[in-house]
């Protein structure tokens, strides 16, 4: 019995015995980039296991039943990608129905909240990319990733927002471009995702090398990404000048260590207050810290192991 049982949980850790493993191993990718984004405090003006930040109609719990309603989406487009057989971008279409179908999941299980439609966009289009490299190669690489998500939505802000003309824009997205001419997250993810390239995978494998413990790994990510990113939820909340504040900020705090030194981290202290008396998130940050993560996890990357915060209690022994 005890034989059968070993074989059995050796079976499950060894994901190349799974059918479809790379399509498991890239929704889990994302996956844990998602989570670990969630679990990460403190962000500024943003949803933390501490703080609801600016928000009042989300908290913890809204993220997690959001992320366990948009998991199989990630597996689904990975799955999607490495069985697809035609040029790059005629996979885009697919990816965008099995996003719609969980976007509905998503908005029912929040009770119509909006907490990680941007995040379904880029880690459901870099799913579906990290399939489509791997349909002929055991791994995925850095640029092979980032140029094949560029190639699947070609063409997307032309289609898209260039393209509105006198007509009334219908979503966050459109009205965004209708009144500042910004791409968002369509632009992001037509240019190879070009944040997360320079700014978030920089800062995550610099910080990881320096020791520093995972919070602080993935706080200084964050801060790094918001010093560059052209937040359309900080854009939608207080328009031009809350994204050139917030930015202006996180710049500062970088040049003060970020998360990995004392000064850093009172800063950042700081422009979590502010974001939170000015009404200002910026969500579109957050999602690309996941992203950010979710790829490196693709690539290989280990993240340090997560330990107590000082002072924590130890859980009690269980009764076994």
């Amino acid at each position: 019995m005890k034989y059968a049982l070993r074989r059995t949980l050796d079976w499950y850790s060894d994901m190349s015995l799974w059918p479809q493993s790379n399509a498991w191993a890239i929704g889990s990718a994302f996956l844990t980039g998602a989570l670990l984004e969630i679990s990460t405090h403190p962000k500024p003006g943003l949803v933390t296991p501490r703080s609801n930040g600016s928000h009042r109609d989300m908290n913890l719990q809204t993220f997690m039943v959001s992320s366990a309603a948009i998991a199989p989406c990630l597996y689904q487009c990975a799955e999607l990608g490495l069985g697809h057989s035609g040029p790059n971008w005629t996979v885009l279409a697919s990816v965008r129905e099995i996003g719609a179908r969980y976007e509905a999941r998503l908005l029912k299980a929040t009770g119509g909240v909006n907490t990680q439609r941007g995040l379904l966009f880029s880690a459901g289009v870099l799913s579906a990319a990290a399939g489509l490299v791997m349909r002929h190669q055991p791994n995925c690489s850095e640029a092979a990733l980032f140029d094949t998500a560029a190639d699947m939505v070609r063409g997307i802000c032309d289609r898209e927002l260039r393209s509105l003309g006198n007509r009334t824009p219908q979503t966050a997205g459109e009205k965004l471009y209708k009144e500042y001419g910004v791409l968002g997250i369509r632009g992001e993810a037509e240019a190879g995702f070009p944040t997360v390239r320079s700014a978030g995978l920089p800062a995550l494998r610099t910080a990881r090398d320096s020791g520093a413990p995972l919070g602080a790994v993935l706080l200084d990510t964050l801060i790094a990404i918001m010093a560059e990113a052209e937040d359309t939820t900080l854009l939608w909340r207080g328009g031009p000048e809350a994204l050139t504040f917030v930015q202006a900020e996180a710049r500062r705090i970088r040049a003060l260590g970020g998360a990995l030194t004392e000064a850093g981290m009172a800063a950042i202290q700081t422009l979590d207050a502010d974001c939170i008396a000015r009404h200002l998130s910026p969500g579109g940050s957050a999602d690309l810290l996941a992203v950010t993560v979710g790829v490196d996890a693709l690539l290989g990357g280990i993240l340090p192991p997560a330990t107590p915060e000082p002072g924590a209690s130890p859980a009690p022994a269980p009764n076994l």
